[in-house]
């Protein structure tokens, strides 16, 4: 049984467009065909078919279908990674 903090990670990676089904198996065990099953059961159909329309045939979501190098992704704003906070920054 998945808990509800766990459903929550995978549903937040399933909708990223660089995390590949792949990564999800490989953190918590589900194949592609149980998170399309799980996103099913937990999106609203809305959002459901927007996710699959999104999702299918994207070759990011597929490690096999990628055709750039796997490697870190760091945003300019974030600091390193053992320091991961974002300052905080007064807006005008």
């Amino acid at each position: 049984m998945i808990s509800s903090q766990d459903k929550d990670r995978i549903i937040e990676m399933a909708w990223e467009d660089r995390t590949p089904f792949d990564a999800i198996k490989m953190q918590f065990g589900l194949s592609e065909k149980e998170v399309i099953m799980l996103m099913k059961q937990e999106l609203k159909p809305q959002s459901w078919k927007n996710w699959r329309k999104r999702v299918h045939n994207r070759a990011t979501k597929h490690a096999a279908k990628r055709s750039f190098e796997v490697g870190p992704h760091k945003c300019n704003m974030q600091r390193e990674i053992t320091f991961n906070k974002i300052s905080k920054k007064k807006y005008a």
